[in-house]
Formats: structure tokens, sequence, C-alpha cells
């Protein structure tokens, strides 16, 4: 969803010729896979972070459009809810210093960002959920002002054809109903983007989605909802139940949902975009003016709009990716697991972890999608959602274990060697991965800070508990300016 759409009213006729063009779509992208194509000579990594707004009082800022115009940088744009921005980090290699590149141009870009928002009143912080978000922020007022949020409002709306319905239980329970997909706004990710050719694909898309589960664990940030503590990561939850077009009878058949963990290792990419035709109606049916078969005919690249636009509709955890920049096609892995924050040296840390591990099981003699259920990859991830790094997880070899006991015992030194195959040099493999071991030997994520602060200010106070909260925010934005990592936060 990150192309631009106009205001559209869609027909009949319009849902027919855009499955006609999507199918056309796919079959040019089946040719392209059995041709040499694409890029992957020089496989480079991406990072996008969405953020959060708050005002002086730590409440959220509805105010993007404003910040925006203050911060004046490309890099950065909007997002759903008027309090949410993004940045898009420039693509680099990881080798030769990339990813201390990346932390220094993340760092710079959100320093500069926050002068420049803070001349208005507005103040940016990187958090899975905000935890000073109330029902009544929740509304369509609160829809970032671009025709495409208004049209995927109406159109997810259309499908459901009743009210969305938030329900929670967790360490305490939330019930929600809301006319509109503003809830979707309340989670802020980091999504981080792997370059591969056709035949790395498989591999690499299915070492994510085995290790989904082990990121949540350790990397959760989103215990706060609506002034309620529910799970680690109530983002996945939330995200799950408010893009969710299917009414109670449809899930009650087995319809597939839209925010998708899948259902089986797959062993093409082109496995992932035929689902996407063969089992989601077209929320966006809107339609280009290319015939991607004579594209190719005629020796260029086509840039497959309709199947691009489809799989922006369709919010898998891992997410394929086509894309066509400077006239050459690559495909990507967009991991979308993670939430955003605490900070800039704990995102990078969650991303060594991530690029490594991937790797680094992606090239095992014997994979680990051979040895374990698909079922048990997405068991691992909802368990880790729920309760963090208290988790237990279950991995080939040990069973079910503590998700702290599996990283430091198991993952963390496969991580360590896949950041080698990246040519990561040795001080910067230690300096990122120590950040996650320490969290592990802690107890320590975003999720466990926040609960524990927001108790130490609650249970033995007067305050109210959205002052509790308020308070805690704003102990948050400031260690976040820090850049220490959550386990070092004071509590």
């Amino acid at each position: 969803m990150g192309e631009e759409v106009g205001q559209h009213t869609f027909s009949r006729a319009d849902r027919t010729r855009y499955r006609v063009r999507v199918r056309r779509c796919l079959d040019a992208f089946a040719r392209m896979l059995s041709e040499p194509h694409f890029e992957f000579d020089r496989p480079l990594t991406g990072l996008e972070i969405e953020l959060n707004l708050v005002d002086d009082r730590h409440e959220p800022a509805m105010r993007n459009a404003e910040t925006l115009e203050a911060i004046a940088d490309p890099a950065f744009q909007t997002e759903l809810g008027q309090w949410n921005l993004e940045i898009n980090v420039p693509p680099r290699p990881l080798r030769g210093g990339g990813g201390a590149e990346f932390e220094r141009t993340v760092r710079a870009s959100l320093n500069a960002a926050e002068a420049k928002a803070r001349e208005i009143g507005s103040h940016l912080i990187m958090i899975g959920i905000l935890p000073t978000l109330r029902q009544e922020h929740l509304t369509g007022t609160a829809l970032s002002v671009n025709p495409r949020y208004a049209l995927l409002n109406q159109q997810i709306l259309a499908a459901r054809g009743e009210d969305l319905h938030i329900v929670i239980d967790g360490a305490e329970r939330l019930q929600a109903t809301c006319d509109t997909i503003v809830p979707e706004a309340a989670c802020t990710s980091t999504q981080f983007h792997l370059q591969v050719s056709p035949e790395q694909f498989p591999a690499y898309w299915n070492a994510a989605q085995a290790i989904a589960g082990v990121q949540v664990a350790t990397g959760a940030n989103s215990p706060f909802l609506l002034g309620r503590q529910l799970w680690a990561e109530t983002r996945i939850a939330l995200f799950e139940q408010a893009t969710d077009t299917r009414s109670e009878e449809l899930k009650a058949q087995g319809v597939r949902p839209r925010v998708w963990f899948g259902e089986r290792w797959i062993t093409s990419i082109f496995d992932l975009f035929e689902e996407n035709v063969r089992y989601f109606s077209a929320l966006l049916p809107i339609c280009s003016d290319e015939d991607p078969m004579e594209v190719l005919d005629r020796g260029d690249t086509p840039e497959l709009a309709e199947l691009r636009l489809q799989n922006g509709t369709i919010y898998r955890w891992n997410r394929p990716l086509y894309a066509v920049v400077r006239e050459r096609p690559h495909l990507r892995v967009e991991n979308r697991v993670l939430p955003a924050g605490p900070t800039v040296v704990d995102t990078l840390a969650n991303g060594a972890f991530y690029f490594g591990l991937v790797r680094a099981l992606a090239e095992q003699e014997r994979p680990i999608w051979t040895q374990m259920s698909f079922s048990a990859a997405e068991e691992n991830f909802h368990a880790a959602a729920r309760s963090g790094a208290d988790a237990r997880l279950y991995w080939p070899g040990l069973g079910t274990v503590p998700a702290t006991e599996l990283v430091l015992r198991r993952l963390l030194p496969l991580a360590h060697e896949g950041l080698r195959r990246w040519d990561v040099d040795a001080a910067e493999r230690d300096r990122l991965l120590g950040v996650i071991e320490q969290r592990c030997l802690t107890g320590t994520t975003g999720a466990a800070w926040q609960a524990r602060a927001f108790h130490r200010l609650f249970d033995a106070t007067s305050l109210s508990r959205f002052e509790a909260l308020r308070r805690m925010v704003a102990e948050y934005r400031e260690h976040m300016h820090t850049n220490e990592p959550v386990h070092a936060w004071p509590e």
C-alpha cells in the first residue's frame, strides 16, 4: 500500500477486469522466474521504521502533515494514522560497515527530525504501540489526509460488512468495537528487507518464518493498548484483528485472513504470489495500462502493478516483494514481525540478529524447515507474542524450551556465523549481538521494561492509570534519546 492511489468507486466490471489482469501478471511473473531477469549480484538490505508522534503531555499528536512539512526530509512519509510517520532508510550491503552506517544514518535523521518537530510541539517516539492512546483517538478523523487511507478503510469495512471487534486476553482483558480501521495505525513496526535471488528466496523465506517467534520473544515492545496490559507484543493480535475482512461466519468456514502467517513451507516465491491470487479477492481493483507479456516480448521489465497492489493488501508477517529499480527487477523478503524501538541501537541489534540468523539457517545442509512443522513455527510466533522473553518455544533437537535459553545456547552462535558470511566485522557482530545476549540474560525487552516501569508508577502511588502511563512514556522517550539499549535502562 505504499503506492499513491486516488479515490475510486469500483464497479463489478472493475473487479472482473482486475482479476483477469492480476492473473496475467502472475503468468508474466512465472515466465520471468524461468528466465535470467533478476538483479541479485550485489544483495542489499533495507530498513523502515514506523514512528509515533506525541505532544508535550505524551498524548498522541495528530499532526503528521504539519510535522512532515517541518521535517522537510523525503526519507519521512505519512502512515495510516495522523500520529504516525515512517522513515525509509536507503538500502545498502551489510559488509564494509553497512550496519554501523545504518545506525549513523537513522540516528542522524531522527535527531534532525526531532529537533524540527519540537518547534511545532511534536515529538517522535519509537514504540510498538503508544500506551497513551485512548478509544477516543481511534476515530475516522484520525486517518491521515491521503485518499489511499480513506479508500482502504472503505474497502476493508465494506468487505467485512460490520464493525471491527477487538478482543485480546492477556494480563488484562480488552474488548472494543470500532467503525474504522484506525486501530491498525496503533501498530508501529520495524521492517527489514533482504534482497535475494529467485533460487535463494524459498530458503530465506522459510528460515524467516521459522525464527519469527524467536524474533518476537527477544524484541517485544507492545504491552499496552487503550490503557490495558495485554500481550508482550500486543501489536500482533491487534494487527491481525484490525485488518480482518472476514465476518464470524467466514472465519468459521476457514476463509484465510489478510494478516497471515501462512500455512506451509514453500519451494518457490511463485507459491506466495499464486496464493495471493487464488485465495484473496481484490480490495483495491485498480488496473494499469501495462500488458506485462507485451513488455517482456520487447525485452523490457514489467511493473506488474496489479500483482504488486494485490500483494500490498495481504499482510504476511514475512512478505515477498517484487520491485523494479533502474529498469532491473529484484526480489526481497520483507520481515515485518518486529515492533519499532526501543532505541536505534536496539533496532540495529534486532536487524543483526535477523540477518545473521536467517542466512545461517538458509544455508544449512539440513534445513530447519525439514525438521519442524509449519504449525510449530506459527505456534512459536503467537506464544512469543503473548509472553515475550518468558515464552517457551519449540526447536528441533531441544524440544520446548525457554526462548532465552534457545537464543543463548543455540541461535546466537548461528547469528554470529551468518553475519561473518555477510562480511560483518567481528567487533560489530559482538557489539550488536551482545545487545540480544544481554536482553536474554536480564529478561529485559522493551515490553518488560514498560510493564515494570508502569507498575512502579501505578501500584504504590495515587497516580491514575493514564497518568502512570503518561509518566512511563515520558521516561521511555528520555531513555530512547540516550541510545542506550533497553536492557541498560534504569527502572
